[in-house]
């Protein structure tokens, strides 16, 4: 087939991926092994990447060939692999260098910042280096946003949920509130009179390692296209043929840490499937960041905290960690289904969680839409946090406002993709069940290939050939369906 404009731009697109697979590789040593005086060098020349792949992605030379191959023969994967690259070229050509390169220099120096000042509850220290974050993503907002007619926040979270809009998030989240607080305050009184045992540590780092390379290893991780490491805040990071996730531990508490590798196995098993033959192209990438939660959530949530999953590891964890009542597969599925509003997202249960989502997608969404300015965020976590969740937390930045990475590293808009990805899961794992009526007693066995084939046939492969609600009417026959979440929540805790 003669596609000399399409060839040229897969070309383009595959040397601007190799690009940022060096820069995936550089921010995960950043936030992992670098030492501490290497920051402003990494910083600087990560923004010389970015500059870099800017320029490659807004030469003028594009524009030429992306309207001749719209003209080109293209089959159906070309064609949506082209309309991929446009979107990468309109969000690119609309942002001028010298914003691109002020905010990866101003996001590595607040977010390496935050790192101490987190620690030591700095928040005016923060905020000398946020305003400055908030600013160029204000400004990156304003471009976007006039460009595409729709409202700054928007304009953000477009670049992680293609094709949400705030309204929807909106509807979505505001019946979330409406029935989400009564079900919290049902599960609290019926939990009140079960008895649960707490494991008695302390659970050596080392130890607590190996159980989660094992775990890794039964959710089917590709050890030999990855790794796991440690850093201030867990995440998935590198690219689909070198996937590097990250945990922290504390030897008080193995849950905490044995959840996190679960949940982002989730994130990498997606990576490393991807379909081998355009991961470097656009259409091979993950579709958006709420079906890559929705990998890592299906994993925790769905699969991890269920009583037929923790029957199967039961006895691995007590390989690993030492024998105690604590493990017994009953007491691990009390504990890992225990509801107790919490102040720490990452740590929060399946239950809570949504508050937590909710009240930074609220604070976010009115910062970038400039009806809050930074200095203004303390006091409206404070208020929101009592409001959703009964908690206080007056005078604590550290285990408030400063707990995420998010907002140092400029990724407004990203927060909404958690519930989305939590409500994905449930209608997919609601899919599998009826697939697989005999799901949990394969589950129990240690056999989750029901589970990973249905995945890789109806996620994973399909990468972001067909926008997000396509994909999953496709996979699941409807699309987005929320009741699927309150049903699963409640058949769990009820």
């Amino acid at each position: 087939m003669n596609t000399p404009a399409y060839t040229a731009l897969t070309d383009t697109f595959t040397r601007l991926y190799r690009l940022g697979h060096l820069g995936a590789l550089a921010g995960w040593d950043q936030a992992a092994m670098m030492p501490t005086k290497g920051n402003a060098a990494r910083g600087a020349a990560l923004a010389e990447l970015q500059v870099v792949m800017h320029q490659i992605l807004s030469d003028a030379a594009l524009t030429g060939l992306l309207q001749a191959a719209s003209t080109e023969s293209l089959d159906a994967l070309q064609q949506a692999n082209l309309h991929e690259m446009r979107r990468d070229w309109t969000l690119s050509t609309l942002l001028p260098e010298r914003l691109v390169q002020a905010q990866s220099l101003a996001t590595s120096r607040c977010e390496h910042a935050w790192r101490n000042q987190r620690q030591n509850n700095n928040w005016p220290g923060f905020l000398d280096n946020f305003r400055e974050v908030v600013s160029n993503a204000r400004e990156e907002a304003q471009i976007l946003s006039q460009a595409q007619g729709i409202s700054p926040f928007d304009a953000l979270m477009d670049k992680y949920e293609p094709g949400s809009r705030s309204a929807d998030i909106d509807t979505l989240f505001d019946d979330v509130k409406t029935w989400l607080p009564d079900l919290v305050q049902q599960v609290l009184a019926k939990q009140a009179s079960e008895p649960v045992l707490a494991p008695v540590g302390p659970f050596p780092v080392e130890q607590q390692r190996a159980l989660g390379v094992d775990l890794m290893g039964l959710l089917g991780f590709d050890f030999e296209g990855g790794r796991l490491d440690v850093s201030a805040h867990p995440f998935c990071g590198g690219v689909p043929e070198d996937v590097r996730i990250t945990t922290r531990y504390t030897e008080a508490d193995f849950m905490r840490s044995m959840m996190g590798v679960v949940h982002e196995t989730g994130h990498a098993r997606y990576e490393q499937n991807l379909p081998a033959d355009t991961r470097h192209l656009p259409v091979g990438r993950a579709r958006s960041m709420g079906i890559h939660e929705s990998q890592s959530l299906l994993f925790e949530m769905q699969l991890g905290r269920s009583a037929a999953f923790l029957q199967h590891i039961a006895p691995r964890i007590a390989q690993h960690l030492g024998h105690q009542a604590a493990f017994e597969a009953d007491n691990l599925a009390r504990l890992y289904t225990r509801v107790q509003p919490g102040l720490i997202r990452v740590d929060a249960d399946e239950l809570t969680y949504p508050a937590h989502v909710i009240l930074r997608y609220e604070i976010e969404r009115d910062l970038i839409n400039g009806l809050m300015a930074p200095e203004d965020i303390p006091a409206q976590w404070d208020q929101k946090m009592a409001q959703y969740l009964g908690l206080d937390t007056r005078g604590n930045v550290k285990d408030g406002c400063l707990q995420d990475i998010h907002w140092p590293s400029g990724s407004f808009g990203y927060f909404p993709s958690y519930t989305l990805g939590a409500m994905y899961a449930a209608q997919f794992f609601a899919c599998i069940r009826r697939a697989h009526p005999d799901l949990d007693t394969r589950v129990a066995t240690g056999d989750l290939s029901p589970i990973f084939d249905w995945l890789q046939q109806h996620i994973w492969q399909q990468a972001s050939r067909w926008p997000t609600q396509d994909l999953v009417q496709q996979a699941t026959g409807e699309k987005l369906n929320p009741q699927h979440f309150r049903s699963h929540l409640e058949q769990r805790y009820l």
